[in-house]
């Protein structure tokens, strides 16, 4: 086990070289191709050639691609000098560089957002996995029969209505009709009851699209395992229907739910673009969005390393828990 752990966490870091790798290359070509300058847009419209020549000098811009990934990538682990035009930056460990558009430090710009996507998709992950596993095994005991049918039309309706309309919908609802909750987020640290009340909708909405998913997937999957010959045997030899359910069906029914649970949790911390925009939650998302429609390298590499980071490592966690739900992993 031991050593496929060391196997999976060599793979994380050679795919997150690979992400990193190629965000940059695509960021290198396109100034090229479209005749746009990064360093232009750093210093402003205003800008002589000359003051554009320093900053590309300064921020590395001149260098070819490999020594660029390599400086980008040793700022990580090491921090990294700016010189040029007389003076010299130091950014400390792990840097990212610093912004084009606000010459903010990417690092810190990603420290204030992180917790605000973190916030929002944990308390949603923990929502729609209840909700989602739990309607699935009622629905798929309950073949049939009107709770099946009503747990599967709201099933439908919720992976049918596009995410932005029901944020909208649930906005004008508790917001703006009844006043019940916060518009804005807080901290948890400054309160925690306007930490709740202002993740609670976004929680909600993240919940009521995923569940729905997750309902259908774990229905047809008990109705599948419930099927088997060793649940048959189990029930054949006398063992109690918690038992059989909570024992032998549920390990089975779960290993489907945390492959796609893994990869959902991931790209979300990544950063939720369309519930964040809808909610106006400044997280990674928010970040994302503005590093693409400015141009913004370094924020456009910081948050993609961040997603791919979050998507692998979520990944790990999940090949790892198969071992703990299914002897069969153990044993191979």
């Amino acid at each position: 086990m031991l050593a496929y752990i060391i196997r999976r966490l060599f793979a994380v870091v050679v795919m997150l070289l690979v992400v990193t790798l190629v965000t940059l290359s695509i960021f290198f070509l396109i100034p090229k191709m479209t005749g746009s300058d990064p360093a232009a847009m750093f210093v402003g419209k205003q800008a002589d050639p000359a003051s554009i020549e320093a900053v590309r000098q300064k921020l590395g811009l001149d260098e070819p691609l490999l020594v660029q990934f390599w400086h980008f990538v040793s700022g990580i682990f090491v921090g990294r000098d700016y010189t040029g035009g007389g003076d010299t930056i130091h950014c400390a460990a792990p840097c990212f560089g610093y912004s084009f558009r606000s010459e903010q430090d990417v690092w810190s710009m990603l420290v204030e957002a992180f917790p605000v996507t973190l916030s929002m998709v944990i308390g949603a992950a923990v929502l729609w996995l209840i909700l989602g596993v739990s309607t699935g095994v009622v629905s798929a005991l309950k073949r049939g029969t009107i709770v099946d049918r009503a747990a599967m039309i709201t099933a439908l309706a919720g992976v049918s209505l596009p995410i932005f309309f029901t944020a909208m919908l649930a906005m004008f609802i508790f917001r703006t009709q009844l006043v019940w909750l916060n518009a804005s987020y807080t901290p948890i640290s400054e309160s925690f009851g306007s930490w709740f009340g202002g993740l609670i909708l976004p929680w909600v909405t993240l919940a009521f699209l995923y569940a729905a998913m997750y309902a259908r997937l774990t229905r047809a999957t008990m109705l599948e395992v419930l099927g088997e010959d060793y649940i048959r045997t189990a029930r054949a030899k006398g063992l109690p229907e918690a038992v059989v359910l909570g024992k032998h069906a549920m390990r089975s029914t779960m290993t489907p739910i945390l492959t796609i649970f893994g990869m959902d949790l991931g790209a979300l911390v990544g950063g939720a673009i369309l519930t964040e925009t809808a909610f106006s939650l400044h997280g990674l998302g928010a970040l994302a969005i503005r590093g693409v429609s400015e141009r913004d390298l370094p924020l456009i590499l910081a948050v993609t390393l961040i997603t791919a980071a979050c998507v692998v490592i979520a990944n790990l966690v999940v090949d790892l828990l198969y071992a703990v739900i299914d002897p069969r992993v153990r044993l191979a």
